[in-house]
């Protein structure tokens, strides 16, 4: 067996070195034999790179799995640093605003949102044992958020002014023009009780009147985005769309009054 393997490759090397002096010898035949030659060359190489690819499948295959979980794990670390960064960033901004602001402030997290959808509160982490209490503001360096109605020793609850419940005593920045604003469960506010011809456009800002004992007067509520006339004919109504996001508060500043 080892004897005809042997003829067998010194007959091909012979065949191979024949084809070879006859493409030097004969230009013309050159070409056809160089194809010749080619083509055990491009079966082996196809061959190879098949074989290369049945190998290394597992190994492939493994490796990717790996990649992707990397690839997870990096992709949540970055969401948890971009959390973190965007909590600082609130933070920083409700500490500028305590230490400007010349009345005393208690900042408090969110920790618990009103479970039915006809009213609009939040559950916040600070109670009577750090000075709060029911008929206080809530406010963020942005705006009014709403009022603390009830308020135990290490939690409070805040009716945010979304909700119809709440009335705030309001004017407009710029003509002092009052009226009385209120939620309305959905994204903006109302403005009632304007006079037929009022003193209000679009763009205004609305701001807290300080007739309510709770509110003190200059807290921002937001900006006029809407103006129309009650059914009775005799008086208008602004709509509001509050300065603060009320649906992703996550801090809030708690007016020690």
């Amino acid at each position: 067996m080892f004897k005809f393997k042997n003829k067998t490759l010194i007959s091909a090397a012979i065949f191979g070195l024949v084809l070879l002096l006859t493409s030097v010898s004969i230009p013309s035949l050159r070409p056809p034999l160089l194809n010749i030659l080619k083509q055990p060359l491009k079966l082996s190489t196809l061959i190879r790179r098949e074989l290369g690819g049945i190998i290394f499948y597992h190994r492939n295959f493994i490796q990717n799995e790996r990649l992707k979980k990397e690839i997870d794990l990096l992709r949540n670390k970055l969401n948890v640093q971009n959390e973190i960064y965007l909590e600082n960033l609130r933070l920083k901004n409700l500490l500028y605003f305590k230490q400007k602001s010349p009345t005393k402030l208690i900042a408090a997290r969110v920790i618990g949102r009103s479970p039915d959808s006809w009213s609009s509160s939040i559950i916040i982490d600070k109670g009577t044992h750090n000075g709060i209490k029911s008929g206080m503001s809530t406010i963020t360096y942005l705006g009014l958020v709403g009022r603390v109605i009830e308020a135990q020793e290490s939690f409070s609850k805040i009716l945010l002014i979304s909700d119809p419940n709440l009335s705030i005593s309001a004017m407009v920045g710029r003509s002092r023009q009052e009226g009385l604003v209120s939620g309305t469960l959905g994204t903006h506010l109302i403005m009632r009780y304007l006079p037929e011809e009022p003193d209000i456009k679009i763009g205004d800002v609305i701001i807290t009147s300080g007739l309510n004992y709770t509110h003190p007067k200059g807290l921002l509520i937001g900006t006029v985005i809407e103006i129309g006339k009650e059914f009775s004919g005799l008086s208008r109504y602004a709509i509001i769309k509050p300065a603060v996001e009320l649906s992703s508060i996550e801090e809030v500043l708690v007016i020690i009054q």
